[in-house]
């Protein structure tokens, strides 16, 4: 059965701030170099007629770095594959589809992510749903991936704010 997660995170920068960051490839290159995953790779940066920006990514974990949980539902290294499309800033809010999966396993991830004014900088809001249809593990490896997914959410905050202080 699928799980729901609701996150949230602060940022020291505007809305636009962050979202010119999630812009730029340099940015991306960055955040996947600084990801802590063995290969990473920024597949696709594409802006589309409407203003949405269309970003692919895939990051690969060694089979050896894999949780025991994990390692009983694949075999192998792991890679995730993230799709993410976010809409222009309007009325300073900008928002996300994003999905996620790994080839090759019975798991994927769908959420939708608000990024809003908070205080002197922004908030992102994230809504989360992960399914594992993995017989009797399933709602493990869900809650598993939920408390990574929250880790991942707060570095990738960290990581930003630091780049938006160091290329304005």
């Amino acid at each position: 059965m699928p799980r729901s997660f609701d996150m949230a995170t602060e940022y020291g920068g505007t809305v636009e701030q962050v979202h010119r960051a999630f812009s730029d490839e340099g940015y991306w290159l960055a955040r996947l170099s600084d990801s802590g995953a063995d290969h990473a790779t920024l597949d696709a940066m594409v802006l589309d007629a409407a203003g949405n920006l269309h970003i692919k990514t895939t990051q690969t974990l060694r089979a050896d770095r894999l949780p025991a949980v994990v390692t009983q539902f694949h075999r192998g290294d792991l890679s995730l594959v993230r799709k993410e499309i976010w809409t222009p800033v309007s009325e300073q809010r900008a928002s996300a589809v994003v999905h996620g999966s790994i080839p090759g396993a019975p798991a994927n991830l769908t959420g939708e992510a608000v990024l809003m004014p908070a205080g002197p900088g922004s908030q992102m809001q994230v809504a989360a749903t992960i399914e594992v249809r993995v017989p009797l593990l399933g709602g493990k490896i869900e809650n598993f991936i939920g408390r990574q997914l929250a880790d991942l959410l707060t570095a990738e905050q960290r990581f930003t704010t630091v780049w938006i202080t160091e290329n304005r």
